[in-house]
């Protein structure tokens, strides 16, 4: 059964595989398609095309948006995202704005427990990707500060810890919107993170696709049998599509293989097929370069 990954990330946000070994990688284990997701960038996107074409690989340009909604934080997967949209481009920069603030922040306050660390250091550490927490974390094991990226994350950089800043985010409404404005498939990227369920979690989506969302991650790396079961009946219900995704980053997630997740993942391309459908029903196009192969 031909098999997918949708939801991935590479050297340009916070995964360790650059986009071109990405897609080596996906080619060499057999999967069909793979979409690069990166975190609120789309700066890989032209590299994983052009890796998906020498390669013989379908490739799904996309991005994965962190957003607000109520009181919750979520995130938004778009796909068929084209390599260089104008308003989505320029959105992204905001947020790489805001992300750098933040990210001198986080700097500013380990500085104040007495970590010997520099925003110098953290551009060095991130090669010109967009910097993380990832990175950060990286140099807090660097530094003997934690003994791994988890510890580090536990200890240094997550909400009620002494290095941890807020992030400014979009709006749920606000970033459906941005993706919808260039044609993107929205999906609602791991809805176990809400962890909401039942009714609340069916009010939440029927919002979402107010909004405009298209679909549900339902196979996903952290999802027990049961949160699966229950969100495909659920797209079922609502009629969205399924996606399906690792959410790998390389050795920054090492629990999480590309295309299994935690090892039961096996997602079949038939989900793409569907998506592909919506789009033709929707008069939507392919954008050029990241789509690959004959359209279903």
């Amino acid at each position: 059964m031909p098999e997918i990954d949708l939801h991935t990330h590479s050297t340009a946000s916070d995964g360790t595989l650059s986009p071109a070994q990405l897609v080596a990688t996906a080619q060499a284990m057999g999967l069909q398609a793979l979409a690069l997701t990166d975190h609120d960038t789309v700066q890989g996107l032209p590299e994983a095309c052009a890796a998906g074409r020498k390669h013989g690989l379908e490739v799904i340009g996309g991005c994965e948006l962190s957003v607000s909604y109520a009181d919750k934080s979520m995130h938004i997967l778009g796909l068929w995202v084209p390599q260089s949209p104008p308003i989505l481009s320029e959105a992204l920069q905001h947020l790489h704005t805001l992300r750098a603030e933040r990210n001198k922040t986080i700097i500013h306050n380990l500085q104040t427990c007495g970590v010997p660390i520099t925003y110098e250091e953290l551009e060095k550490e991130a090669q010109g990707a967009t910097i993380g927490r990832p990175h950060i974390a990286k140099l807090l094991v660097d530094k003997n500060r934690a003994t791994n990226i988890q510890d580090a994350f536990t200890n240094w950089l997550v909400p009620g810890t002494k290095g941890f800043a807020p992030k400014k985010k979009f709006s749920a409404r606000k970033a459906i919107e941005l993706l919808k404005s260039v044609q993107a498939t929205v999906i609602l990227a791991h809805p176990c993170s809400l962890k909401t369920e039942g009714k609340a979690l069916e009010a939440v989506v029927r919002e979402l696709k107010s909004f405009g969302l298209d679909g549900v991650e339902v196979y996903y790396s952290m999802h027990s049998q049961a949160q699966t079961m229950a969100y495909a009946e659920l797209c079922r219900k609502l009629d969205l599509l399924q996606s399906a995704g690792s959410d790998f980053h390389g050795s920054n997630k090492p629990h999480i293989a590309l295309g299994r997740g935690k090892g039961g993942l096996r997602s079949s391309y038939m989900l793409v097929e569907k998506m592909k459908e919506h789009r033709d029903a929707q008069g939507l196009e392919f954008p050029e370069c990241s789509y690959h192969g004959i359209k279903v």
